[in-house]
């Protein structure tokens, strides 16, 4: 039976819950995730969950608020000048894309209104589940394996060829 490993893609469904057990994202609304295992698209323990699953394969895991997306930062709390908006109107809870400069480049990022005021605004920088551990149920749907099949990219080419890893393969150990 073939089991998820580094650089294979992957399709697993899921069901993401809080503590609470409120669910909040699942596949049943999003539709199946697909990733390749060492890019990096995903939090990397919920990749290292996957890593060893075999097709079919169900888990149940939960990841602390610092794998996740970290621990809830005060600092990332500010006020901003009401007029910073214009004219838009606002309301606690509303999600909005500011543009902050990070390493000398202008970025979109999503900010959380806090509180409105009449000359001010608080804004909260902090992904909304940050500071919380989650809990989520994965299915492995589907492995497919990267050209050339068999190996790892620690392998040398001739590996694939003469049916997969050598025992010395440091990439796949």
């Amino acid at each position: 039976m073939q089991h998820a490993q580094q650089n294979d893609t992957v399709t697993i469904l899921y069901n993401g819950q809080l503590a609470n057990g409120e669910v909040f994202e699942s596949s049943k609304d999003t539709g199946p995730l697909s990733f390749q295992i060492g890019d990096q698209s995903v939090m990397p323990a919920f990749e290292q969950a996957v890593i060893g699953m075999a097709t079919g394969e169900t888990k149940t895991i939960t990841l602390s608020a610092e794998e996740a997306y970290g621990p809830r930062r005060e600092e990332l709390v500010i006020e901003v000048p009401r007029d910073t908006f214009g004219p838009r109107e606002l309301s606690r809870g509303m999600v909005l894309g500011l543009t902050v400069e990070q390493e000398g480049k202008p970025q979109q990022v999503p900010a959380t209104v806090v509180a409105i005021a009449d000359t001010t605004v608080t804004v909260d920088f902090n992904h909304p589940l940050a500071g919380q551990s989650l809990t989520f149920t994965l299915t492995l749907q589907s492995i497919a394996q990267p050209e050339g099949g068999g190996g790892c990219s620690g392998c040398a080419p001739q590996a694939a060829h003469n049916g997969g890893c050598a025992s010395s393969c440091k990439g796949c150990s």
